[in-house]
This record gives C-alpha cells, sequence and structure tokens, in this order.
C-alpha cells in the first residue's frame, strides 16, 4: 500500500508528531510525505519526497503573526500549480494534517483524504471555542485544509471521530523528575523579550529554547538552548514547569507529565485562543502577553497553579490504525458529489 502523508510545517509541532507516527505509518506501507511551510526549526526525519513553501506563518517579536511577510510568501499561481503536479491519484491512502494544497490537490483531482491532526478536531461544533469570537479565524479551520473523512486530536475526546494526543515515545517511557528549573519556548516572541521578562524573577532558573542561537548561552538566571527535539524533550521531562504558547503538542505534553503550564495564546491566532479555552478545564494558567505585570503573573503561577494531568484513552498504534482504517475506507467506497473548483472556492479557502 502507498501512502502520502502531507505536513503542514508551520512550527515544530507538526513535525515532532510525524517523527513519531511514521514508525507505525510504515507498518502498513511505503509513505511518501509532503512537507509544507518553511518556518519550522526541527530538521525532519521523515521520507520527504515533496516539499514546497506552502502557506507559512511568520511571527513577529512581540507575540502575533507577521502578515506583512506572510503576504509577500503568499502566492496563489504558486499553489494552484503546485496542486496539479502533486500526484496524490497515485497513493492508496491520503493522510493529510493540515496542508491546504494536498486538500486542493484532492479536489481537484477527485481522491479522497483523511484529515489527521489536531485541527480536524475543530470540525465539530463540541470542540471548546473561544469566548472572543472569530469569523476569519473559524472560516480558515473549517475550509483551508478540508478532506473526505477526519480524525481529530485534541485534549478531551469531545466528539466521536476526536482521539487522544500522540505523546512520544521518550515522554511516554520517562522517568520524570523536578530538577527546578522552567522550560521556556515562546516563538512568536524575540529572545530580547523574553529574556528581559524572565530576569527580574532571579531566583529561578528558566531554560530558553531559541531560534536565533547556536550555542548554549547563559544570560544570569537564563540559559538559551537552541532549539532541538531532544534536548526540548530532556527540559520538559526535569523540569518544574513549562511556559509556553497555546499550541497543542507541547501542552498536551507538559499535562501528561503533570508539569505546571503558563500559556501566552499567538495573537491573532484564533485556534491558539480555542486551545487556551480548553486549558482552563486542565487548571492551566494563560496570560494574555509579555507586559510589565507579566513577571508578577509567573510568580503567582509557581506559588499557586497545580494542573490536572492529561489521561490518555488511545495509544500511538490505534490511532493510526483509526487513521488507516478511514483510508482504506474510503479507497473503497469514496463517491464524487463535488464539482471541480471554482474561483469562488478558492476565495474560501484562501480568505
Amino acid at each position: 500500500m502507498k501512502i502520502l502523508y502531507s505536513i503542514q510545517a508551520t512550527g515544530n509541532g507538526h513535525i515532532a508528531r510525524a517523527m513519531e507516527l511514521m514508525p507505525y505509518l510504515q507498518q502498513y506501507g511505503q509513505v511518501d510525505v509532503f512537507l509544507s511551510g518553511s518556518n519550522s526549526n526541527l530538521q525532519p526525519d521523515l521520507p520527504v519526497k515533496y516539499r514546497s513553501r506552502g502557506v507559512s506563518l511568520f511571527y513577529g517579536n512581540t507575540g502575533g503573526l507577521d502578515y506583512l511577510r506572510m503576504w509577500k510568501e503568499f502566492s496563489l499561481k504558486r499553489i494552484w500549480k503546485e496542486a496539479k503536479d502533486l500526484p496524490v491519484e497515485q497513493y492508496d491512502i491520503v493522510l493529510n494534517d493540515f496542508e491546504s494544497i494536498t486538500a486542493l490537490a484532492c479536489r481537484l483531482k477527485k481522491v479522497p483524504s483523511v484529515g489527521f491532526g489536531h485541527q480536524a478536531s475543530f470540525r465539530s461544533r463540541f470542540t471548546p471555542r473561544s469566548a472572543k469570537k472569530d469569523m476569519a479565524g473559524e472560516i480558515v479551520l473549517q475550509h483551508y485544509a478540508t478532506a473526505s473523512d477526519y480524525v481529530g486530536l485534541h485534549f478531551k475526546s469531545y466528539d466521536s471521530f476526536i482521539v487522544s494526543p500522540v505523546i512520544k515515545q521518550q515522554i511516554l517511557q520517562a522517568d520524570a523528575a523536578d530538577k527546578g528549573h522552567i522550560t521556556v519556548y515562546l516563538s512568536h516572541y524575540s529572545d530580547e523579550v523574553v529574556i528581559k521578562a524572565l530576569q527580574k524573577i532571579k531566583e529561578i532558573r528558566f531554560e530558553v529554547f531559541s531560534k536565533k542561537v547556536r550555542a548554549i548561552t547563559a544570560h544570569g538566571n537564563i540559559t538559551l538552548i537552541p532549539v532541538s527535539n531532544d534536548a526540548f524533550t530532556r527540559s520538559l521531562i526535569h523540569s518544574h514547569g513549562v511556559i509556553t504558547g497555546a499550541g497543542f503538542e507541547t501542552p498536551a505534553e507538559a499535562l501528561y507529565l503533570g508539569k505546571q503550564l503558563l500559556c501566552l495564546p499567538i495573537k491573532g491566532q484564533y485556534e491558539q485562543l480555542c486551545n487556551a479555552a480548553a486549558l482552563k478545564d486542565f487548571n492551566v494558567t494563560v496570560v494574555d502577553k509579555i507586559d510589565e505585570s507579566f513577571a508578577a503573573h509567573v510568580q503567582h503561577w509557581l506559588q499557586h497553579s497545580a494542573v490536572t494531568p492529561l489521561a490518555l484513552a488511545q495509544d500511538t498504534r490505534q490511532i493510526v490504525q483509526l487513521a488507516m482504517d478511514k483510508g482504506r475506507e474510503l479507497k473503497h467506497q469514496f463517491t464524487v458529489h463535488e464539482p471541480l473548483l471554482t474561483e469562488e472556492d478558492l476565495a474560501v479557502m484562501y480568505p
């Protein structure tokens, strides 16, 4: 069996999850990877056959998105050509982790696909949403990377097609300990902003993972460490707590280990605001931004926070089996009822 696994490489979480899934996927047949996006910091140990700049998110220095750079990188003509050239019809199963070019290719060529990953969970109206409504954000979650069927990942099983997060074996098998430091990964803030805020809390050691540094660098009570999957995982396992964005993979791992967790959602990213709403059910502290009061928030969090640990209802093998079963069912049963895409469809997919 031939499997195409398309991965949105905006950030590190999708790639880290893919590397964890790959040994299980390869038990079902040959797996080719389509990697789309240009701003991940991890080196993918994956069988990448196709690459694209994709539709990437870029971050500024103070917690938000860099819309100007995103616009400069966007090319509808390139996306259309890459979708037509991507040979999705040559595969028995197309597994799509929120990748828009693959979604477009499947619709153009009338090929079924399984939408897999955290964003797929938002196909359910029962998945938690931010109290602050965002119509554009909701449109992106519903139309950016559509599929024929879905396997969603989330902190809880909010619907019948939503399963547990994929947790790395290194985390599952870890002998977790508390060595007193706080693990920090805030890709949407510059190192300078993070250092300035955390240096005010001199009694705490912080291990800050940085996209900029090439070697471990000390700044008083703060150690900057180059982004590395293994180094970050070791730091997380031995941490007292974690400060990060309101993404999915890192909060899920921290909750599984029972670590104190403080999250800062990326400004303007609706999915992270929705994740923050879900995380509050686990007693996670959510802070809007780094400002003059951030150090006080961190100190209060350290003294008063205790999370509810995450329990897994399925293991990785079961999750992969569910996705493969859906893919094989689609292969045999899929019947296309949709017309070819129009310009109006594209306007919805790329608002």
